[in-house]
């Protein structure tokens, strides 16, 4: 397979240190991407998870923070549960453009981490940024 990084790139209508708090803070990842038992801090784990009806979580994905540069650059370590514990990094992006931010996610590492499943799991990461974006997009902007 030739090149699998997933390179995306969204325009959003808020200063980069709003768009930098949905991309960190608990409460912010819940409304674009899933509920986070904490914020994020660099040289920490994280998890991203699925609220059940009973209140119990199911980790949906994780990784470490490994980088953070508030409010223009950050790089996680990021898996989930079909990568059976293969770490791909994801690294984002933010640039003041007029009227907002232009944030740009690079994740990479896909076709490594996935083996002989790294056509669906590329073209099921490829989708979910793509729907995770059109909600941060909305959220970010209100």
């Amino acid at each position: 397979m030739a090149d699998t990084t997933i390179n995306k790139s969204i325009f959003v209508a808020a200063p980069r240190e709003t768009v930098w708090a949905y991309l960190t803070e608990k409460e912010k990842l819940a409304e674009w991407f899933h509920p986070a038992p904490s914020d994020l801090s660099e040289g920490e784990d994280y998890a991203l998870v699925k609220i059940l009806d009973d209140g119990a979580t199911d980790k949906l994905c994780w990784g470490t923070v490994l980088k953070m540069d508030p409010p223009s650059h950050m790089v996680w370590s990021f898996t989930v549960k079909p990568l059976n514990g293969a770490m791909t990094t994801v690294t984002w992006q933010l640039e003041e453009v007029n009227g907002g931010t232009k944030l740009t996610l690079e994740h990479e590492g896909i076709e490594a981490a996935a083996g002989e499943g790294a056509w669906g799991m590329l073209s099921a990461l490829d989708a979910g940024w793509d729907e995770h974006f059109a909600r941060l997009r909305t959220s970010a902007a209100q």
